[in-house]
């Protein structure tokens, strides 16, 4: 089986890099001879991978790291509208409302499942099954994607011909729970056809059994939580409000009332994980080295985000390859080494990382003391490892082989505000995704560092979540998945002592996830939905996670400022100009930090009056779903359209949402 790289330039070699889905094949594959064979699966299968899974992208700092922007976890260089109600507004066009990767998985199902079950594809049979599991998985993934932004959907599993009306009959949406139904059904099917190990010598470049597994247990988990949070308000079916009532009057949950939908979501993210739990039962190792010399030996744990190969951490369940030879690159890395490109950590994260003996940082021990913030160096003092390896600290190394490579700094000797192409937001930075050869910070060559996408701990911390939202406890496999992620972390692995110890009111100066529904999680949740924050960051998961705890509401009354590191006080020093003048200006017409007597922390949305978001980051109860644009209710019939708008929101392009 041929190396797999999921970067669409090659992909383009490997299918003619024509439009391969829009349009019938050309010349020496006739539409009459087409998907007869597993290698025509196998191509139509690779260019789906480009255009579904997403990880490091390009010179920025990555797709999948972006992602955790418009959360609590980071701030970037420019405002954000989905937390200034007003602001957000319906699209004329475009939008979330699309079906193109559906029409293409439905394409691939319709050429090639009557040829299958009548025995007319060539090729090995196992393979062969293998790729129908993988369409059946991509489906189910963009579904997903449909549900987590619009919520109810349609369902549509044939390709649609050009008849206006039977186009306008498939558009009605579907209950969203329907459509959770009908994705775990396809992730089963993908279960079944698909194998054991991917197909790629056990590369893990491509899906596998268990991959479908764990995103079985996330899609499961999802919504239960969502059914759960919203329970009663317009965002779910039968809820008071909800759009899709006149459409489907007599609607009813699959298992009777949303509490028993529930009750069965949790079971099946419980099962799932708990089988892929049980099948990779150790982490990487982490031995709490961040490397400074080239003599220093390797961190598994750390390095599992910045190997070139990933296929010898079996934590990592599919990860994205990249090839500098074959110009098959991101920019990741650099961006890693050159203050995030505009992308920092807040204040709320850093505090949220617990002591190496498990306490919280504002009940540290005397014996292993918070040390404070006034430095960088001191905020990472006796804390979880995770928080040392990863937060960058001012005098680290950036590289120790290769470090004649040009662009990116050998050492950053204080975070670079003010640099016009790679400036500190917040202060903070991470070295996550970073590796330390000179030859992958360049951005001449750029980066071929692996990109994780699925990792077994994810299971780990499912089961938990799951088996606590459901039994109100944490049982035997609870604990020991919990155990084993503080183990690893570095942090002492009692978590009830941590509970205990958990001030919410304290924890929910910097956590919006303190919050679900505008009122205070008990202690035992709050720590659960820690440890995903602690273990994922930059790993794409914070938004949907808060989206789903319903973890924005307090914001509606209580607008909320993000802070970054303690810019007013020692720190300060390193902003003095060689004349003894500083480069802070933090007051008259244009200042570049926030002021001084506001906050000693820097406020990165509070430097200029014109900020949109300068009076804080709010929130409006629409914006938990994403409005559809105004085109597709013109298209499907107007005012009389079968398509119905998300809560909060109107059909009429430019218009914000309803507070």
């Amino acid at each position: 089986m041929r190396r797999i790289l999921f970067i669409s330039s090659l992909l383009c070699v490997l299918t003619a890099c024509d439009d391969y889905l829009d349009r019938q094949p050309e010349s020496s594959v006739t539409p009459e001879v087409y998907m007869n064979d597993a290698e025509h699966l196998d191509s139509y299968v690779l260019k789906t991978y480009s255009a579904l899974i997403k990880g490091h992208h390009g010179r920025g700092f990555a797709t999948l790291l972006t992602s955790d922007f418009e959360t609590d976890d980071k701030a970037k260089d420019e405002d954000m509208p989905l937390f200034q109600p007003g602001e957000l507004r319906v699209d004329e066009s475009g939008g979330e409302w699309s079906f193109d990767n559906i029409r293409n998985c439905n394409y691939f199902f319709a050429e090639v499942l009557p040829k299958y079950k009548a025995g007319a594809i060539s090729g090995d049979e196992n393979l062969i099954k293998h790729y129908i599991g993988e369409m059946y998985f991509f489906r189910a993934y963009e579904y997903f994607n449909k549900v987590k932004k619009l919520g109810d959907f349609p369902i549509i599993t044939e390709v649609q011909g050009m008849d206006y009306e039977a186009l306008v009959t498939s558009s009605k949406r579907e209950p969203r729970t329907k459509v959770i139904r009908f994705i775990l059904q396809d992730l089963e099917d993908a279960i079944t056809m698909m194998q054991d190990k991917s197909p790629d010598n056990g590369k893990r470049n491509r899906l596998s059994k268990d991959v479908a597994r764990l995103f079985k247990s996330r899609v499961a988990l999802f919504e239960a939580s969502w059914l759960r949070n919203f329970a009663g308000t317009a965002f779910v079916p039968n809820g008071i409000g909800w759009p899709g009532e006149e459409v489907h009057p007599d609607f009813q949950f699959e298992k009777g009332s949303i509490e028993a939908e529930v009750d069965d979501l949790l079971d099946i993210a419980m099962e799932y994980a708990k089988q892929v739990a049980e099948a990779h039962p150790e982490l990487t190792t982490n031995n709490g080295i961040l490397k400074q010399e080239e003599s220093d030996v390797n961190n598994p744990y750390f390095f599992m985000f910045g190997d070139c190969d990933l296929s010898g951490y079996d934590e990592v369940l599919l990860w994205r390859d990249y090839d500098q030879s074959l110009g098959i690159i991101h920019g990741t890395t650099v961006g890693v080494t050159t203050g995030n490109y505009f992308v920092g950590v807040t204040k709320g994260l850093v505090d949220s990382y617990l002591m190496r003996d498990g306490r919280p940082y504002y009940v540290a021990s005397q014996e292993q003391p918070y040390v404070g913030d006034d430095y960088i160096a001191d905020v990472v003092k006796n804390r979880d490892n995770r928080l040392q390896l990863f937060l960058k600290v001012p005098g680290q190394k950036n590289k120790v082989t290769n470090i004649d490579f040009e662009i990116s700094p050998a050492v950053e000797t204080y975070p670079m505000l003010f640099h016009p192409s790679w400036g500190y937001t917040t202060g903070y930075a991470l070295r996550k995704y970073g590796n330390f050869d000179g030859k992958q910070t360049n951005q001449q060559f750029g980066s071929d560092t692996g990109c994780p996408i699925f990792r077994t701990v994810e299971a780990y911390l499912n089961y938990i979540e799951a088996s606590y939202m459901k039994n109100g406890v944490i049982d035997d496999f609870a604990a020991k998945y919990w155990e084993k992620i503080r183990t690893r972390a570095l942090v002492d692995d009692n978590y009830q002592n941590t509970i205990n110890l958990t001030d919410m009111n304290k924890e929910a100066e910097g956590d919006w996830a303190a919050y679900t529904a505008g009122e205070l999680v008990d202690a035992t949740m709050y720590n659960i939905r820690r440890e995903r924050r602690n273990e994922f960051i930059s790993e794409g998961m914070r938004k949907n996670d808060l989206l789903r705890w319903r973890s924005m509401d307090q914001m509606i009354v209580t607008p909320y400022i993000v802070k970054g590191f303690k810019l007013w006080g020692p720190m300060e020093e390193w902003y003095k100009k060689g004349d003894g003048t500083s480069e802070l200006i933090d007051s008259g017409n244009n200042p570049n930090v926030s002021p001084r007597s506001e906050s000693d922390y820097l406020l990165p949305y509070q430097i200029n009056p014109k900020q949109m978001n300068y009076g804080g980051l709010r929130w409006t109860m629409a914006h938990y779903l994403t409005p559809i644009a105004a085109k597709h209710f013109i298209l499907t019939g107007g005012e009389n359209s079968v398509i119905y708008q998300n809560p909060g929101w109107k059909t009429t392009a430019g218009s914000s949402a309803v507070e």
